[in-house]
């Protein structure tokens, strides 16, 4: 070994390192609690056994107890004895509550299979990345899991009553598209509040496309095209037209513009939420998890973004609102409002031409 090393320097890179691999690991272990439901079991139960948990959920108790013993190295579950185990409340509300916008466990459903990294590294190489329909079986879902929770607790509630007469339309009766509607939840909240509006959405993964379509088999007032934004028509009749957690991943969010600015009326509204993040290196070191955002760009959105040979590349944190701002001006809008709402992650803009 170098004499010349800092040992204790050392040691902290050496820490950090397998603490990552320790998170990738635990990642696969939140997984089979989500999907076997394990958390969900011991909800509101207080203190539970390896064997108690096991009889809940059909599943072996030794299997159950290493579960258990792995989340409580986590700090997920309390214990003080390894063999009595708590789900507080607090962790409850992230790992076991999907009606909670807190809640995180659906994340890690969508673990990446060896032909996506393959197509990953080859696009370090090449430049050009893996669409949302070529990142695996499941990927159609990843999105839903990781901004449903915020989505639902959120877009009804706060979003929409902050804009302009929209809430209003939509009540009497609105045309409404969604750009980059994925497998259709804003679509869902919408049409659950608004029946009499209709509702359009876009989205070039034909995966997530077919998911929206059997979530709406039965809804008339719903129409679902497996299409990018710039095929949306310069109709001039949109009401409201919504960009949620999109523009980043798409290959030209420019002409995405463009186009959702010939499709709206003269007095139609654009929403986009965007993740928060600057063009400045040391005001994105205050996001606690800039980490998993640039991993997320490099697996994701990034890899979406430059899926194509001509392309902008923004990634998860490329959009700031400087940038969008600038980015309106040029496709022809002429209002541009920052809305504050209770979203520790993302930005809402309310735009219009």
């Amino acid at each position: 070994m170098n004499e010349d090393l800092d040992l204790e320097k050392l040691s902290k890179y050496s820490l950090d390192t397998w603490l990552f691999k320790q998170g990738e690991m635990v990642s696969l272990v939140i997984h089979l609690g989500h999907r076997l439901g394990l958390y969900r079991a011991m909800d509101g139960v207080g203190n539970t056994t390896a064997e108690n948990l096991a009889k809940s959920t059909e599943c072996h108790e030794r299997w159950i107890l290493e579960w258990l013993r792995c989340n409580a190295a986590a700090g997920l579950i309390k214990t003080s004895d390894g063999s009595n185990f708590v789900l507080e409340p607090e962790a409850a509300a992230v790992l076991s509550q999907s009606d909670k916008p807190t809640y995180a466990a659906a994340v890690f459903a969508n673990l990446k299979p060896i032909e996506v990294i393959d197509g990953i590294a080859e696009a370090f190489k090449t430049g050009i990345g893996l669409n949302y329909d070529g990142q695996g079986d499941g990927s159609e879902h990843a999105v839903e899991a990781m901004c449903g929770p915020m989505s639902k607790a959120l877009l009804v509630s706060q979003v929409i009553p902050l804009l302009n007469g929209v809430e209003e339309k939509m009540r009497t009766g609105a045309k409404v598209i969604d750009v980059g509607c994925g497998t259709g939840l804003a679509i869902e909240l919408l049409a659950k509040t608004f029946p009499a509006s209709t509702f359009i959405g876009y989205d070039p993964s034909s995966r997530a496309i077919s998911v929206a379509r059997e979530r709406f088999s039965s809804q008339e007032n719903i129409e679902l095209f497996d299409l990018g934004a710039e095929s949306i028509p310069s109709s001039a009749d949109a009401d409201f037209v919504m960009t949620l957690d999109c523009l980043h991943d798409m290959p030209r969010p420019d002409i995405a513009l463009k186009a959702i600015h010939g499709a709206l009326k003269t007095d139609g509204t654009l929403l986009v939420k965007e993740i928060k993040s600057s063009s400045n290196w040391v005001d994105n070191l205050r996001n606690p998890v800039l980490a998993l955002m640039y991993a997320t760009s490099i697996t994701t959105c990034l890899s979406s973004a430059m899926s194509d040979t001509d392309t902008l590349g923004l990634g998860t944190l490329g959009l700031n609102p400087e940038l969008l701002l600038a980015m309106t001006k040029e496709a022809g809008f002429t209002s541009f409002l920052q809305h504050k709402v209770e979203d520790p992650t993302n930005l809402y803009y309310e735009i219009s031409l």
